[in-house]
């Protein structure tokens, strides 16, 4: 090999171990579905497209619920989660909403796609301020690279996150994970999970 090959031959290099590395990364699952049954940190679970998956708890996971709350409750200041989906005008129509506590200010803060429906996103940020407009509450989210408008309909979906516990972990219940690690064997790792009690299913 020539001196002149040789740093060619080690960026190859490089960025074929890179390329290794990202291959060998856990695949990240985002689940939405209904629990089939129940045996001890593990869940059989049906897919909202119909699939079988079976999610493991993570040691520790951390379980919450959703209590349903109102559009009076979405108050300034408060930290949220939106999913919209975008608008002519460049404003964003909110579909749901999520209050987080305070003890979970800050979870996932920005703005990116995501996987409700198609073309919608996900918004966590700060209650800048609200307005009544003639096409529902205008909501501006505030956010650390930038802040979104939101219209929201009288409608809306809206919940708080709450604590829960295993025993919310029951069949029938609908279940989100955020972001499941897939294992070797198929099987998912949850290392949190949000289940629906008492008739209020997570929306997100």
């Amino acid at each position: 090999m020539t001196t002149k090959a040789l740093p060619i031959a080690l960026v190859l290099a490089a960025a074929l171990a890179g390329a290794s590395a990202l291959a060998q990364k856990p695949a990240m699952v985002r689940v939405r579905g209904t629990i089939q049954s129940v045996n001890g940190q593990t869940l059989n679970v049906k897919t909202r497209d119909g699939a079988a998956v079976t999610v493991k708890l993570a040691d520790k996971a951390p379980i919450h619920t959703v209590v349903r709350k109102s559009l009076a409750d979405v108050k300034q200041g408060l930290f949220v989660g939106i999913t919209a989906m975008p608008q002519p005008d460049g404003t964003q129509k909110a579909v749901e909403i999520h209050i987080f506590p305070e003890a979970l200010r800050g979870t996932g803060e920005g703005y990116r796609p995501w996987d409700l429906m198609p073309n919608s996103s996900m918004t966590n940020a700060n209650v800048e301020s609200e307005v009544m407009s003639a096409a529902g509450e205008k909501l501006v989210l505030k956010y650390k690279d930038g802040e979104k408008t939101f219209i929201v309909p009288q409608n809306v979906a809206v919940v708080m996150f709450a604590p829960g516990s295993a025993a919310d972990l029951k069949p029938g219940a609908k279940i989100f994970v955020v972001a499941a690690k897939k294992l070797p064997d198929g099987t998912l790792q949850a290392p949190g999970i949000t289940v629906g009690s008492n008739g209020v299913d997570p929306p997100m």
